[in-house]
This record gives C-alpha cells, sequence and structure tokens, in this order.
C-alpha cells in the first residue's frame, strides 16, 4: 500500500471510532445505546458468514461493503469494552500488530540472523513452534488444543483441531489412510443403524461424530476447508432442488404425491442439465 493509501486508510478507520462513539453518546442513538457485547454476537456472526459468502461469489463489490461491515462490528464491540473500562480498539490494533510481527520473525528479525523461509509449509511450521513458546510462556498455560474457539462451527473446529494436532505430527501419513478410517467409521454406523430392534441413539451420534470429525481431517488433508465446501454443496443442492420444484410444479404435480422411484428420475435429468462444472 502506498504512503497515501495507508494514510487514508487510517483517517477513514478514525472516521469510524469517532461515528461509533457519536452512536453510543448521549445524544447518540438509542438502539445503538442499548446493545451489549452479548447482544452483538448475531450480528458478528451474520456479518462472518456474509464476508463468506461474497468471497464465495468472488463479488469483489459486495466483499468491500461486507469487510466494511465486518470492521464496524469489531469497532462497536471494542468501544463497549472501552466504556466499561476494559480495553479500546487501539489495544486491540496493538495486540494483533504485536502478534504479527512476533510471530514472522523471518520477515521482522532477518537483520537478527533470523532465517528466511521459502514454503508455507514452513512458514506453517514455524508460526506453530512460536505459539507454542508463547503457551510455555504464559502465567496461564494454554494445550494445543485449548486456544481453538469451542464457538467454532463444529465442521471448522474439527479441521483446526487436526492442524493443530498434525503440527506436532500426530496425523495420518496420506490422506488414503483417511479413507480408510472413513470406511472403518462408516461400518460402525452401519453396525449401529442395522442392529436388530430400536436404534441406539446415543451410539449411533458418537459414531456419526467420529465419522465426521474423519471426513473434516480427510478434507484438511487434501487441503480442502470444509466450510467452504460443504457450503458450496448445500448452495449446489439448493440450486438443483429448486430447479426440481419448478419442473413437478409445471406438470401439474405435487413432489409429495409422487414416488421416490419417479422423484429419482426427475432429479438425475436435472443433474445433467446443470452446467459441467458442478
Amino acid at each position: 500500500m502506498s504512503d497515501a493509501g495507508t494514510a487514508r486508510a487510517a483517517r477513514e478507520f478514525t472516521r469510524l471510532v469517532e461515528i461509533m462513539a457519536t452512536l453510543r453518546g448521549p445524544d447518540g442513538c438509542p438502539w445503538d445505546r442499548e446493545q451489549t457485547i452479548d447482544s452483538l454476537k448475531p450480528f458478528v456472526l451474520e456479518e462472518t458468514y456474509e464476508v463468506l459468502e461474497a468471497i464465495d461469489r468472488h463479488d469483489h463489490a459486495a466483499l468491500c461493503e461486507e469487510l466494511g461491515d465486518f470492521v464496524f462490528e469489531a469497532v462497536f464491540l471494542a468501544q463497549l469494552e472501552a466504556e466499561a473500562g476494559e480495553f479500546g480498539i487501539a489495544d486491540s490494533l496493538q495486540r494483533i500488530s504485536d502478534k504479527l510481527v512476533r510471530r514472522h520473525p523471518h520477515v521482522f528479525e532477518r537483520g537478527e540472523g533470523e532465517a528466511a523461509l521459502d514454503s508455507a509449509g514452513q512458514v506453517r511450521t514455524r508460526w506453530e513452534e512460536i505459539k507454542a513458546q508463547e503457551r510455555g510462556k504464559s502465567e496461564t498455560p494454554k494445550t494445543l488444543l485449548s486456544g481453538i474457539a469451542p464457538a467454532l462451527p463444529a465442521l471448522l473446529r474439527a479441521y483446526h483441531i487436526g492442524v493443530r494436532a498434525a503440527s506436532v505430527g500426530f496425523d495420518w501419513t496420506a490422506p488414503a489412510d483417511i479413507v480408510g478410517k472413513i470406511q472403518e467409521e462408516v461400518d460402525e454406523l452401519r453396525e449401529v443403524v442395522e442392529s436388530p430392534g430400536a436404534v441406539d441413539q446415543s451410539r449411533a451420534e458418537e459414531e456419526m461424530g467420529d465419522l465426521l470429525f474423519s471426513i473434516a481431517n480427510l478434507s484438511r488433508k487434501l487441503g480442502i476447508e470444509p466450510e467452504t465446501a460443504l457450503r458450496k454443496a448445500n448452495d449446489k443442492f439448493t440450486r438443483r432442488f429448486g430447479v426440481l420444484e419448478k419442473a413437478v410444479a409445471d406438470s401439474g404435480r405435487a413432489m409429495k404425491e409422487m414416488p421416490l422411484a419417479e422423484l429419482e428420475t426427475e432429479w438425475q435429468r436435472v443433474k445433467s442439465l446443470a452446467p459441467s462444472k458442478e
């Protein structure tokens, strides 16, 4: 970024912080003044997913707008914390800047003998080493996995758990090994489902969880972020199901009155009409 671009970013960020303070001020907005860090949680989550949706579409204009909304939520939360005497947005910015410099010695400490790194893999390994050192120095030491937010979507959390475990060598050797593990979990789930009598829901839930965890790790091993992959699969199914609904409605029939075999035939026809990339 040029000096002019950096200066403009600083001005606009300062303007946003000042606007937020005004909204929360005595003569500000009643809605904004009512908010708490807890009441803002759904909005933070919503803005996060709107950013992801814009990225999935490669809609750069939308991404520009959604990133602004995303940053606004961060400023809003920091304003509330500042009012409570906890910290301000400057403290958050200082912490992330310090952390980035500290965890990129291969960039910022080359003059002090730190070796440059040549690949993303080397960077990830060095990053985890530094994080491990930080955990060891902490007054309240963390384990390798404790820093992963429990509030993450479960599939994404499973992915990050796998990343952390793999950083210390606790990992499958190759993707094919995980495929074998997935088949093992499928067999165990099939055993529960096909057992005589009522399905043991507790065991079925446990086996299903093991299966999903293994799938998340296969995704990681293949370099695929599972939340994105599943989100795209959801969108694809939604588009195709919409076409199916319309085709059935145009024929004067109702889906719930059609035999499953007939619905499957129509579904295959819809799939055959989809773009090849789907």
